[in-house]
């Protein structure tokens, strides 16, 4: 990507990531574009999403959240592809895109969802690099 500007690679890696997983979502697209340049802008070394990085956010015991939900698989499952349940017993769709096409399409609902859920979590707001990884994470599965 010679002749680039750095932040613009950088997003055209981030999307690239993402359509190569078989997700390719415009709205989701810009969504991530939106994180790569915060994550960039928050720490010149980010590179990029890891899916990687977002299955061990995703599955990881979190300290600094609620005691009741230390991770994200407190109320999704460890199988994103499955049906989720609410602490109130209400079910949550699968956050896999496989299986809810439409999810992370709406930039309103992913700053709602992850501004509860992080802080529910973790006790603080999710970085966009965070963000990013469990976004790249769960539109591969």
């Amino acid at each position: 990507m010679k002749g680039l500007p750095p932040i613009l690679s950088l997003v055209l890696v981030a999307i690239a990531g993402v359509a190569a997983a078989g997700a390719a979502n415009p709205a989701r697209d810009a969504i991530l574009a939106a994180f790569a340049a915060a994550a960039k802008q928050a720490d010149p070394a980010f590179t990029g999403f890891s899916a990687d990085r977002g299955h061990a956010f995703w599955t990881v015991a979190h300290a600094g959240g609620k005691p009741d939900t230390p991770s994200c698989t407190s109320c999704h499952t460890v199988d994103p592809t499955a049906v989720g349940q609410t602490r109130a017993g209400k079910q949550i769709a699968p956050m896999a895109v496989s299986k809810t096409p439409d999810r992370f399409t709406d930039s309103a609902k992913v700053e709602k969802w992850f501004g509860r859920n992080c802080s529910t979590v973790l006790g603080r707001d999710c970085t966009a690099a965070e963000k990013g990884d469990v976004i790249t994470y769960l539109a591969g599965k």
